[in-house]
This record gives structure tokens, sequence and C-alpha cells, in this order.
């Protein structure tokens, strides 16, 4: 039976994520110091203390993100844990999946998730775009609420059957909520973000994104890597930094993603990073995988006890 391993990505954040594995284990601790370096801010701190408004900004937010998923990559390697045969990350998490594979160096990675959530929040002014989270229909079904409104607004995230998250214009998606909770969504309800991810208002960030992924090396993934457009793995560099442009306009495609890993032969799953988001949405695409967290030092010891190599 095969292991996969799944990368969180924004809204996974919280004050005090990985403190007990920050203060006990250095290579967690070395992994934040050099992203502290790297950045020139202090994202340890920030992500150990808050305050809350400095973590969820976007252009922080990611990165941290991102350092901690590694960090935890790192130790669960140094405490001889399993090689995974694939892994993907839900939207800023497959950049943490792509480090983790060997395809993108951790110090150009937290510089380039930095940028990245700066570009996203130049593309739409604040209070511009919106999202929402759409629940009890089916895909299909959000997708028709959507089309049936005036302004852009369309599915971003297909998280599992019966999840799905919209964005795009505030008023766009404030129609679009009142037409799915006509059609019978059991809720329907505005998220907490910043910056309106996965739809054709952030055409802008993807151009801007665009120079900064060129100036970046990548490698091909030494672990194959599920990627969130199309769940598709890349042949190609060039494969493999267009699906990663295109990621900032289009869907995350998290469902077919889990599918394809579970298709490859992976019905074992680990979030490797803050938080349990994905393990909640896994169990909702297919009960049948085991999936596993690895956030506590307790969570982490239960997982290396059933998958150690």
């Amino acid at each position: 039976m095969a292991l996969g391993f799944v990368f969180p990505g924004q809204g996974s954040q919280a004050v005090g994520m990985l403190a007990d594995h920050i203060r006990a284990e250095p290579v967690v601790a070395e992994c934040f110091a050099a992203a502290d370096q790297v950045l020139g801010v202090p994202l340890t701190r920030i992500a150990l203390d808050g305050p809350e408004a400095d973590l969820n900004r976007t252009e922080i937010t990611q990165p941290a993100i991102l350092t901690a998923s590694v960090a935890l990559w790192r130790l669960w390697q140094a405490r001889g844990g399993a090689t995974p045969a694939v892994m993907a990350g839900h939207s800023l998490g497959e950049y943490s999946a792509l480090v983790c594979a060997g395809a993108l160096d951790f110090d150009a990675a937290v510089m380039l998730v930095h940028e990245r959530g700066r570009c996203m929040q130049a593309a739409v002014p604040e209070g511009v775009g919106a999202m929402a989270a759409v629940l009890g229909l089916d895909d299909a079904d959000v997708a028709k609420c959507c089309e049936a409104v005036a302004g852009v607004v369309a599915p971003a995230n297909f998280n599992a059957p019966g999840q799905v998250v919209i964005a795009g214009e505030s008023a766009a998606v404030d129609e679009a909520i009142a037409a799915c909770q006509a059609a019978g969504a059991r809720r329907a309800m505005t998220l907490a973000v910043s910056v309106p991810s996965h739809c054709t208002l952030m055409t802008p960030a993807a151009e801007d994104f665009a120079t900064k992924l060129a100036a970046v090396e990548l490698r091909l993934p030494r672990v194959a890597v599920v990627h969130n457009v199309d769940a598709m793995i890349s042949d190609s560099i060039e494969a493999l930094r267009d699906r990663l442009l295109r990621q900032l306009s289009e869907p995350v495609q998290w469902t077919a993603c889990v599918q394809r890993m579970v298709a490859s032969g992976a019905r074992e799953l680990v979030e490797c990073g803050p938080g349990r988001v994905l393990s909640g949405l896994i169990k909702r695409i297919d009960r049948d995988v085991r999936v596993s967290a690895i956030d506590s030092p307790a969570a982490l010891a239960s997982a290396l006890e059933s998958k150690a190599s």
C-alpha cells in the first residue's frame, strides 16, 4: 500500500502553530530561522506569537505555511519516516510539495511564495473581491448558479463532494450565494479572506508573477506531484511552470487530485503542515483512505509508528 503526502494551503495558519515542534525540534526551528533570514522579517515570532493580523497578511501567510510544511517534512525524514510515492498540495501547498519533492529549493520557494502573495494582494483592491463556501450542492449546480449571475464569479476550489468554494467580484459572489441558497445549498457563506483566489480576477497577478517564477530554477520532482489545475503530473519543466501559473486564476481540483493519488495506489495519506483541514476533506472524498496528521508531537509519533520505513 503506497503512501502519499498532502500539504495544506492558506487558511490553515494559526498563531502558535507548531509551537511544540519549534521549541523541541532543532530541525524545525532551523527551518523557520532560515525563512526569517530569507525574508528579513521575524516569521518565527509572527507564527508563534502573532499578532493574528500580521500572520493573516497574504504575503506573510504563504511563506509561513510553506515553512511549517517543509519543517515537518524534514522532521519526518529525520525520524526515519517512510518516503511517499506521490504528493499533492492544496493551492499554496503545491509549492510545499515541490520543495519536499526536490523540484524547488527552500530559500527560493520562501521568497517566491512571498512574491506570489504580494502579486495576489496587488491584483484586486481590498473589498473588491470575495470568496464563499457552498455546502450541500453538486459541483455542476454551483457552477450553474455562478453562470446565472452577472459579473465575475465562478467555482475556485472543488474541495470535496458537496463542498465548493466560489470566488469573484464581491457583489457577484453575494448574488451567487443567494442563488445557491435558492437551489437548496445547506450553507453558503462568505469567507474571511483578503483576495479572491483561483478566478479570473487573478489574471493580472499571474502576469506579474510570471517574471518571478521564470527567474527561479525548477527541476522535475523526485516524487510525483499531482497538480491542482488538472490532477496531472508534469513530465517537463515547461509543463510544471505552466501549471503553476495557471493555478493562480483557475480552480483547484482538489477532489480530482486526491482521487488521482488513490488511483496511483496511495491508500494512506499524511497531512504535512499546520492544522488538519485536508484530513477532513479527504475523508469526504474517500472514506476508505487512512489519513494522519503530524502537526503535534503526539500525532507525529503515532504516524511514524504506523508508517515507519
